[in-house]
């Protein structure tokens, strides 16, 4: 049996760390001396494993400052319907939402398509930035069929979840369709986001359905490396 690299015992072993709560997010990892005494290897190996890791996302490197943890990945299972404010509430963050924006305009040819409407139908169009422990991580857009609930009102500060307020006024979500690419930041979206520019992010696209159709198009755009999606498979029958 071929023998496993030093790099990637040391990237697998670090990673295991990180995971566990050893180097927590926000802190900095020993210096590279200390490291290879740590993990018993050489300073080249403490470089390529830091690098691998760097590349993920798990650290950032800062000349000058050293090498910091980053926040672990949030994970949405994408075998049911879950909002991405309701996946970071469940893992344990504070979801807050900065910059709400709601108004109640013409449909544009695209959302009158995905969203089935006619020539002239409003549409409720909601932007907003959400925050998870008080840092910007997603920057949201939401269009709602202003036919099937003309008074849909999203409030900041009490809920801040589109899919939980529907069901508030009584509507429950019976299937979705999402399309996820992996895109880099623009200026804009750097600023809003707090990242450089050029950072990957992942572009949701996803249409909701009632049992009477479409209701919701949503267009997110999440910081790539603090968010990941799981699918479950089952078979192939």
């Amino acid at each position: 049996m071929a023998r496993i690299p030093a790099y990637k015992q040391m990237y697998m072993s670090l990673k295991k760390d990180i995971r566990e709560g050893r180097y927590v997010p926000g802190s900095f990892l020993p210096t590279e001396s200390e490291m290879e005494t740590i993990y018993g290897v050489s300073r080249t190996t403490v470089r390529r494993a830091i690098s691998m890791l760097t590349n993920e996302g798990y650290l950032s490197v800062t000349q000058g400052r050293g090498t910091q943890v980053q926040e672990i990945s949030t994970s949405q299972h994408l075998n049911k319907i879950s909002s991405f404010t309701e996946t970071l509430r469940q893992k344990g963050y504070q979801v807050s939402t900065q910059g709400l924006a709601q108004e109640k305009v013409p449909a544009s040819d695209f959302i009158r398509d995905v969203l089935s409407l006619k020539e002239g139908e409003l549409v409720h169009h909601i932007q907003r930035v959400q925050c998870a422990d008080g840092k910007p991580v997603c920057i949201m857009e939401d269009f709602l069929a202003a036919g099937q609930i003309p008074d849909f009102v999203l409030h900041e500060s009490s809920c801040v979840s589109v899919y939980a307020c529907l069901e508030e006024y009584g509507f429950l979500l019976k299937d979705a369709v999402e399309h996820i690419t992996a895109v880099s930041a623009s200026f804009t979206q750097s600023q809003i986001l707090r990242i450089p520019v050029g950072a990957p992010l992942l572009h949701s696209r996803r249409i909701a359905n009632t049992e009477h159709g479409p209701l919701v198009y949503s267009s997110l755009y999440v910081i790539a490396e603090r968010y990941e999606y799981q699918i479950y498979q089952a078979g192939r029958a």
